[in-house]
Formats: structure tokens, C-alpha cells, sequence
């Protein structure tokens, strides 16, 4: 089903799930101000850490080849869009991430979703 989905729309998706997952992480580690809660948000959900999160995945061979091969196709997708705050090759890396993460949603595979995202906060 999702294997013909355009990988920018899985990451279009991923995004907001990914967002969320670590909304509610941030949540529950303690009753905290908003200005608070969003700059520690931060150091998971910007492009820069999505990559490195993304990056150290694929090297510890995390993710499994179903998982890699979205993971290439949303990075090696071309896109007309210029990233505001980073560069290509990182802006790609996230994307790759967020793809991934849209993808595990649309396939139900949320035990799988909540094991990245496990990994990614370290717990």
C-alpha cells in the first residue's frame, strides 16, 4: 500500500508524528513551561539532530532493509524546495527520518515506531 506513496508525503506525515512522539516524551519527563518544553524540543526535532539520529541509526544497523530502502528513497528524492536553516544533504537525512516515520504510521506498525523513537530519546 504505502510502497507507491510519494516518500515527500510519507515525510509530510512523519513529521507531524514525530512531533508529537516527542511532545508527549517531553510531557511526561515532568511539568515544565512552554518556552521550556519547545527549546528542549529542539534538540530532537531539528533537521541537524534528526540527521545525526538518522545517521547513527543506519551505521549501528538499526533499521531494517525495508527501512533503509524508504529512508534512501525519501533522501534521494529531488526536491525543488531550498531548506531555510540547514543544508541539502542534512535537510535530505531528515527527511529520510520523517519518511520513515510516516511510513511505520500508514503500515500500523507503531510497536516499531515507538522502538525509533525509543532509541532516539535513549530511553
Amino acid at each position: 500500500m504505502t510502497e507507491n506513496k510519494n516518500v515527500l508525503a510519507l515525510a509530510y506525515l512523519g513529521d507531524a508524528i514525530y512531533e508529537c512522539y516527542i511532545r508527549e516524551y517531553l510531557l511526561q519527563k515532568g511539568n515544565r513551561k512552554v518556552k521550556e518544553l519547545q527549546a528542549q524540543s529542539i534538540s530532537y526535532v531539528s533537521a541537524k539532530n534528526q540527521c545525526k539520529f538518522l545517521k547513527t541509526m543506519i551505521e549501528n544497523q538499526f533499521l531494517t532493509e525495508e527501512e533503509l530502502d524508504i529512508v534512501l528513497r525519501a533522501r534521494n528524492h529531488k526536491s525543488h524546495k531550498s531548506p531555510k536553516n540547514t543544508d541539502v544533504a542534512t535537510y535530505k537525512y531528515a527527511t529520510g527520518l520523517e519518511a520513515l516515520i510516516g511510513y511505520l504510521y500508514l503500515e500500523k506498525k507503531k510497536n516499531r515506531i515507538d522502538e525509533i523513537m525509543k532509541w532516539i530519546t535513549g530511553e
